[in-house]
């Protein structure tokens, strides 16, 4: 944080992972106020229309706007939240228009020739996207707009190949409707997950640079954004915010990842932006950040600041959650659908097999708590002292939990100590001398589910001694 910055505005993006589980210890305006920003764009959430509770939905000084997944409960989703001297005069889901039924829609989406109505659908049923526009007054008191584009874009599933086409086409429509909303007057800014390292710079581990640089999400940055070291004044609209400030930092990362604690050394991807129109950020960003201090998901925010300053519109718009029916006070309660049923009215031979019958099939207390039925025994009969005999045929005591094993029950220990010989012991890896973790390979191929060793350390540059190292070991072939 930037203490010396005082006034203008603070744009936030986090992937969250789960909204519900990143406020788990504490209450949604605890974490806002925390995260201190006039709009923040969250991603991931997972918080479909069913499962958004009124906690989550209004938060005091903060009004809030949800894209929900209309594809799968809890997957997906981004939610912008803003504080109240940033209330937004328009908001809309989606960025094809085709979810647009009320008034204060944002409008301005653009040349869509070479979508088909089938594939707008698609791109805009997960959820991905939430638009809202602002009043602002710039650094030089001009007032103008500030359309703020929260999105989470597709992965590209290496073992699902038209999920790589999805996100492509999520791209080029994203780029549609940002470029149409900038040629209809004021700045545009587009923060959130990408989904994508641009550069070799934002991998920990780019592998071979020509087929890194050939990825297509990669092109499609190359092409939709100014790159550091050419001329500014070019035909590419939008910036890099962070770039544009801290062109050559190193180790910038925003997302880790958790199963191979990856985190801890700082073994990461950039791919969560902030992206605004050149105008913009030539004459208003002040700072960029990433804020890997903060946790809660495996991603960390990242953040802009400008010298302008936010005029909050005079009401919220439509699409704002708190007028949602569930929470407006006019959806109509469950209990006005259930009646008491008057059960003295019920014929006599009903009424008593109603009364003999125990609700879910559940016996009733007296015959749970009566005698045993012939041949069921009582397990408590395991647990008393008893007479045993030796190999000799001699008698002897057996006192459970009391430390008195005769020399027969010796031999059973030791016989289920055999059976019974708990999982085997890892082995150490090779360079730290330390035990081992077991996973389960879970990708679709001939070794889906067999288990294995590896390193316990956490994933890092192979020049690292901290890092883990590269001990394998399939679990069935034993300990080497």
């Amino acid at each position: 944080m930037l203490e010396w910055f005082l006034g203008g505005m603070k744009l936030l993006s986090w992937n969250v992972n789960g909204l519900r589980a990143a406020v788990v210890s504490g209450g949604l305006k605890q974490l806002l106020d925390l995260l201190g920003a006039d709009i923040i764009c969250l991603q991931e959430t997972k918080i479909t229309r069913d499962l958004l509770e009124e906690p989550l939905a209004i938060v005091e000084g903060y009004n809030s706007y949800f894209s929900f997944s209309r594809t799968r409960s809890g997957y997906s989703g981004v939610a912008t939240f803003c504080k109240a001297d940033a209330t937004p005069e328009a908001a809309e889901e989606g960025l094809s228009g085709l979810f647009t039924k009320h008034d204060g829609a944002v409008g301005c989406y653009g040349n869509t020739d070479n979508f088909t109505l089938e594939e707008l659908q698609a791109l805009d049923s997960e959820g991905r996207a939430m638009i809202t526009r602002h009043c602002i007054c710039t650094s030089e008191q001009r007032e103008t707009t500030l359309t703020v584009i929260n999105v989470y874009c597709p992965r590209a599933d290496p073992e699902k190949p038209e999920r790589g086409d999805f996100k492509l086409r999520f791209f080029h429509l994203l780029q549609a409707r940002a470029e149409a909303l900038l040629r209809a007057g004021g700045h545009v800014v587009i923060l959130g997950d990408i989904n994508t390292a641009h550069k070799p710079i934002d991998h920990c581990d780019p592998g071979e640079l020509e087929s890194f640089q050939k990825n297509p999400g990669r092109l499609w940055l190359d092409s939709f954004l100014w790159e550091p070291g050419k001329d500014f004044q070019n035909k590419k609209l939008f910036v890099d915010t962070f770039r544009f400030l801290h062109p050559n930092q190193e180790e910038a990362y925003t997302c880790w990842c958790n199963v191979t604690g990856s985190r801890h050394l700082n073994y990461g991807t950039r791919i969560d932006y902030i992206l605004a129109d050149s105008t913009l950020v030539s004459l208003e960003l002040v700072e960029a950040q990433v804020m890997p201090e903060v946790r809660g998901s495996d991603h960390c925010p990242v953040q802009a600041m400008l010298k302008s300053v936010c005029l909050a519109a005079p009401c919220c718009p439509p699409l704002c959650t708190r007028f949602l029916p569930e929470f407006a006070g006019t959806q109509q309660k469950l209990s006005r659908f259930l009646v008491k049923v008057d059960r003295t009215g019920l014929p006599e031979k009903d009424q008593k097999q109603r009364e003999a019958k125990p609700l879910y099939g559940r016996s009733s207390k007296k015959a749970r708590t009566g005698p045993l039925q012939k041949g069921q025994g009582d397990l408590r009969r395991f647990f008393k002292a008893g007479s045993l005999r030796d190999s000799d045929g001699a008698g002897c005591q057996a006192f459970i939990g009391e430390g008195v094993v005769p020399s027969r029950s010796k031999q059973s220990a030791s016989l289920w100590k055999t059976l019974l010989s708990g999982p085997a012991k890892p082995p150490q890896c090779k360079a730290h001398g330390e035990p081992c973790v077991l996973r389960t390979v879970k990708k679709q191929g001939p070794n889906c589910g067999r288990r294995f060793y590896v390193c316990a350390q956490p994933l890092g540059k192979p020049s690292d001694p901290r890092a883990r190292c590269n001990f394998f070991l399939w679990a069935d072939q034993g300990n080497p």
